[in-house]
């Protein structure tokens, strides 16, 4: 499949019909209903219904279109920048985050980098730690926050601190009152997990603390982001540990309740390659250290 066959199905999606498609898009229509059916055959699918009177879209065909806009709308975008990049001279520099680091030093830091160096645009993709390894060595981004450790020798990762754990509980909640709460206690609720891929993540190292804990939890419901498991909780589902600092979201119908247990912490660490040497990224490291400790200290 090559970029062209997304454009060409979108554009008879769009008009609704092979003429008008092919007017649009400047060929003539065998050569364009010849592209169709070559998608739908490396596909296996139908993407189109094809009636003497009106050409719709399949379940399937549906589907492909709502996606591949979101392709090629992200591809437009890398374009944008690419061109941006080339005529500016100006360095990329990609930072890929988890979303629950957003709650402390993170965004500070995002702010003291955009405005550090003018001849480098700040580019930020919100995505886990298990991506952002991958990233990291394909050169898409040059450091990644995250909280859990994963061996790569190709990558250096650095632990900027360890942030307590606490318990998200529906406001009305029984533990809602409780100045904190035991490991046995939690256990024995049914529990959100988040995130549920890709695995590992964090959902593996809070898993881990039950285990190592002696207790494995009753998973009710699983989500993809952290606001959605907060809301689901929220709804009464479950319960769910987030990093303290998530606390600062203020939801006015979920309680947070410190967890008895030294051990449920979780760190906040940065990942870069080994082989990178750029100032920039140094100065990004050293002002995320300094953040990291204000941030430690302000809490304690």
């Amino acid at each position: 499949m090559e970029l062209r066959h997304l454009r060409y199905f979108q554009a008879v999606a769009e008009a609704g019909s092979f003429t008008l498609a092919a007017s649009r898009l400047h060929i003539a229509q065998p050569p364009l209903s010849r592209q169709i059916r070559q998608l739908e055959e490396e596909l296996g699918v139908q993407l189109f219904e094809r009636t003497t009177r009106a050409l719709r879209l399949t379940e399937a065909g549906r589907f492909l279109l709502e996606q591949s806009r979101l392709l090629t709308a992200r591809l437009e975008e890398v374009l944008e920048g690419t061109r941006r990049l080339g005529q500016t001279e100006r360095r990329w520099f990609g930072i890929g985050f988890v979303p629950s680091t957003l709650y402390g030093f993170v965004p500070e830091l995002i702010r003291l980098l955009r405005s550090a160096d003018e001849r480098v645009e700040v580019g930020l993709m919100e995505m886990n730690t298990l991506p952002q390894l991958e990233a990291l060595k394909a050169g898409r981004i040059d450091l990644g926050i995250g909280r859990i450790l994963l061996d790569d020798p190709a990558i250096e990762r650095r632990v900027l601190m360890t942030e307590p754990l606490m318990a998200a509980v529906p406001l009305h909640h029984p533990l809602a009152g409780q100045a904190s709460v035991s490991v046995d206690r939690l256990a024995r609720e049914p529990f959100v997990l988040y995130p549920a891929r890709p695995r590992p993540n964090y959902a593996d190292h809070v898993l881990g603390l039950f285990r190592a804990a002696g207790h494995a939890v009753q998973v009710v419901q699983e989500a993809n982001e952290l606001q959605t498991a907060i809301g689901l909780v929220a709804a009464g589902l479950g319960v769910t540990v987030v990093p303290a600092s998530v606390q600062r979201l203020q939801r006015q119908d979920v309680a947070h309740v410190r967890i008895d247990a030294d051990a449920f912490v979780s760190p906040v660490i940065v990942s870069y390659r080994k082989d990178d040497a750029s100032a920039f990224l140094a100065q990004a490291l050293e002002l995320a250290g300094d953040l990291a400790t204000r941030q430690g200290s302000g809490s304690r």
